[in-house]
């Protein structure tokens, strides 16, 4: 008995494997590069700065100086913006994916960031003049039905929920809700208000945008990482996770809120960005292993480096007009999940 005890203790230390070297250098790193890339995207675009304004932009702001209202007023909250939108969308399909043990999982596919659009139509719609605090509000909401959606369509179907068949639902429902904001879009005559939010992109982001995007950063971040190490013990499987005395329904329900809530507070400032929530998770587990403690920072950095250098290639390749966001992260996101979807597939 003993035996088996141990057997088990250590077959489970092996699935647990974890690089806190690496992670330690992807996190240092990172944020380096991150603010270098930041400082680099505040000076790129139609005005261009040089480096040197920026830093006396930001450190030493001059009222009268015009390039510094631009930094202080335009390109630093977009930065600021863009760098937590890629940590939340990073940080909630990581874990998504590690809950439903999904490699496919994410905000974008499993039509969290659909419903979330969703419910902003219906909310510029029929209740015009919406604070930014009510469009993340119906966001939130939105978020909800779009997970609702895709895991009860998911269950009807044979041999249980894949991740190919919850893929599928995903799709689907994402489809259903865009061509059903598209439609109330164009009756209700806001089709100007809706294009912004399905193109995305953090262009004219204002300081307001990001009092309200804190807040939600602290708590679901910290909630993130409090719950980190449950799902490290959950993505072993159900059966495991109760075996070691995890209470497996309390951890999803948490998990849940931190996805809603980030990804509804996303999806309100820059609209839908997909495939950061797909990519990063998979990358993060590839450099630091399986330790949720260490995936979910390192997954919030470097979605917020990914979003950010999108960002600024968004206004790269096409000068002086701006390519949407969501294009950009679609190239790297796209042949990605094709990838996956043909892997996972072959269990179909």
């Amino acid at each position: 008995m003993k035996n088996m005890v141990w057997n088990e203790q250590e077959s489970t230390s092996e699935k647990l494997t974890s690089r806190p070297v690496m992670a330690t250098i992807i996190l240092f790193v990172g944020l380096i590069v991150l603010l270098l890339t930041g400082a680099l995207s505040i000076s790129f675009g139609a005005a261009d700065i040089n480096l040197k304004t920026v830093w006396t932009g930001v450190f030493e702001f001059d009222p009268n100086l015009t390039s510094h209202q631009i930094i202080q007023e335009l390109r630093m909250p977009r930065v600021i913006a863009a760098a937590l939108v890629g940590a939340f969308l990073a940080v909630s399909g990581a874990i998504m994916q590690g809950m439903t043990r999904n490699p496919l999982a994410s905000p974008s596919i499993m039509g969290v960031t659909a419903g979330s659009a969703f419910m902003i139509a219906i909310a510029f719609a029929f209740f015009p003049g919406t604070s930014y605090i009510g469009l993340m509000i119906w966001s939130f909401v939105g978020a909800g039905l779009g997970v609702g959606l895709v895991f009860t369509i998911g269950s009807f179907s044979k041999g249980g929920l894949t991740p190919v068949k919850l893929a599928l639902a995903g799709v689907a429902v994402t489809a259903l809700l865009q061509s059903v904001s598209t439609a109330i879009a164009i009756h209700f005559n806001v089709a100007q208000d809706i294009t912004f939010w399905y193109a995305g992109g953090v262009a004219g982001t204002r300081w307001v945008m990001i009092q309200i995007l804190i807040p939600v950063a602290i708590i679901g971040l910290i909630l993130a990482l409090l719950v980190a190490p449950s799902i490290t013990v959950l993505s072993l499987g159900d059966d495991m996770a109760k075996g070691l005395g995890q209470r497996t329904a309390h951890v999803k329900i948490v998990g849940t809120i931190v996805v809603l809530l980030l990804t509804g507070a996303a999806v309100a400032v820059a609209g839908t960005i997909g495939f950061i929530g797909l990519v990063i998770p998979h990358i993060t587990r590839f450099l630091v292993g399986v330790d949720y403690r260490w995936i979910i920072p390192c997954a919030a950095v470097l979605g917020a480096l990914l979003l950010v250098l999108a960002d600024l290639g968004a206004r790269m390749i096409n000068p002086p007009f701006e390519t949407p966001v969501g294009a950009i992260t679609a190239m790297i996101g796209v042949p990605f999940f094709l990838y996956l979807a043909r892997r996972e597939g072959k269990g179909f």
